[in-house]
C-alpha cells in the first residue's frame, strides 16, 4: 500500500522523513510557496530547518495527487480537522485515513475519529498517537507509539506499514482511550508548565501531573475507554513526556503564563481549546475535572497562576 502525509507541519514533515526510510512517501503543503521550497531546498525552512528531506520523499500542493496513495496521514491540528476533510471530501473518500492530532473539538466535544466518521461516514479510520516530538522522529531517535483502530484487521496492516526504522507501533481497538488519552494531556501539561513557570518547583509538578492523570482516568472510562489504554503510550506515556519537556508548544505556553511571558499566538497550542471542550464535557457530566476546568480559566485570562493554585489546594480534603 502507498502512503502520502497531508500536513506540512513539523510534525507531518517528520512522519514523512521517517516512513520514506521504507519506500516513495507523498507529503502534502496547502502552500505552493512552502511546497516549492521544500523540494528546491530538500528541507522544511519553516518547520523543521537543518534537517533533509529523504530522496524518496516528494512535495506537492496538489492534493489529488497526493490523495492517490491509499493510506492518507491527515497531520493537521485537530481544530481544522473537520474543515480540512469537508473541503477535500471527494478526494479524501475511499482512502484509509489515519488522524495524527490530539485533542477534542470545541463545539462538538468529539475527538478525531468521531469527526472522521462524522464527516465521512463509511470510511475506515485510525488514529496514529503517543510519546512523540517532531524533532526526535525527523532525526530519526527511536519512540513508540500507539495505532488505534476499531478494525482489527486493518489494524494489523496499518501497524507493518506504518512502523519504521525509529517508529516502533502499538495496536489497540480502544479508539476512545487513545483519543481522550493522546487530548487531556495536553490540559495537564499547560498546567505543569504554569506550576514551572511560577517557581512552584518539581514536587508541585508531580503531585498535579498524577491529579491531572487521575481526572484523564475518570472522563475516559465515563465516555467508554479501557483504563489499561490510559495506561499505555497514548495516555501515560503522552503524558510524562509533555509535562515535563519544553519541546512541548502546550507546556511551553503554560511556562509563559506562569512568568507572565507573552507568547506566539500563532503556535497552535491544542490544549487550550481541548481544556474548554472538557470543561463543558465535565458540566455536562456532572464529573469534577477542577484541574482541566481552571487550565480552561487560566488561559482565558480569568485566573492568575497563583489565584489557580489557591482554588485547587483550597478544594474539600478526600480519599486518593
Amino acid at each position: 500500500m502507498s502512503v502520502a502525509v497531508l500536513g506540512s507541519g513539523a510534525f507531518g514533515t517528520a512522519l514523512a522523513i521517517s516512513l520514506a526510510g521504507k519506500g516513495p512517501v507523498t507529503l502534502w503543503s496547502r502552500s505552493p510557496e512552502q511546497a516549492r521550497q521544500m523540494q528546491e531546498t530538500r528541507e522544511n525552512q519553516q518547520r523543521l530547518p537543518g534537517l533533509p528531506l529523504p530522496e524518496a520523499l516528494s512535495v506537492t500542493d496538489d492534493l489529488d495527487q497526493a490523495s492517490q496513495s491509499d493510506t492518507l496521514l491527515l497531520a493537521v491540528p485537530m481544530q481544522k480537522l473537520r474543515g480540512m476533510m469537508s473541503d477535500h471530501a471527494a478526494a479524501l473518500r475511499g482512502r484509509v485515513l489515519v488522524a495524527c492530532c490530539k485533542g477534542i473539538e470545541m463545539n462538538s466535544g468529539l475527538g478525531p475519529m468521531a469527526v472522521m466518521a462524522e464527516t465521512l461516514p463509511g470510511t475506515r479510520t485510525a488514529l496514529l498517537t503517543g510519546p512523540s516530538f517532531a524533532q526526535d522522529i525527523a532525526r530519526g531517535l527511536p519512540t513508540a507509539l500507539t495505532l488505534a483502530c476499531a478494525e482489527a484487521d486493518l489494524g494489523r496492516d496499518l501497524q507493518a506499514q506504518l512502523t519504521t526504522a525509529n517508529l516502533r507501533l502499538y495496536r489497540t481497538t480502544d479508539t476512545i482511550g487513545a483519543e481522550l488519552g493522546g487530548a487531556l494531556k495536553n490540559v495537564i501539561a499547560i498546567g505543569c508548565g504554569a506550576c514551572i513557570g511560577a517557581g512552584m518547583g518539581d514536587s508541585a509538578r508531580a503531585a498535579l501531573l498524577t491529579r491531572g492523570f487521575a481526572e484523564m482516568q475518570r472522563l475516559a472510562v465515563l465516555k467508554g475507554a479501557r483504563p489499561e489504554t490510559l495506561m499505555g503510550l497514548s495516555g501515560l506515556g503522552d503524558l510524562m513526556l509533555t509535562c515535563s519537556s519544553d519541546l512541548s508548544r502546550n507546556y511551553r505556553f503554560g511556562l509563559a503564563l506562569g512568568r507572565q511571558e507573552p507568547f506566539d499566538r500563532s503556535t497552535t497550542v491544542e490544549g487550550v481549546a481541548t481544556a474548554h471542550a472538557v470543561a463543558q464535557l465535565a458540566r455536562d457530566n456532572r464529573i469534577e475535572m477542577p484541574i482541566s476546568t481552571t487550565v480552561a480559566q487560566l488561559s482565558n485570562g480569568d485566573y492568575s497562576v497563583a489565584e489557580a493554585m489557591r482554588s485547587l489546594l483550597n478544594r474539600p480534603l478526600k480519599e486518593e
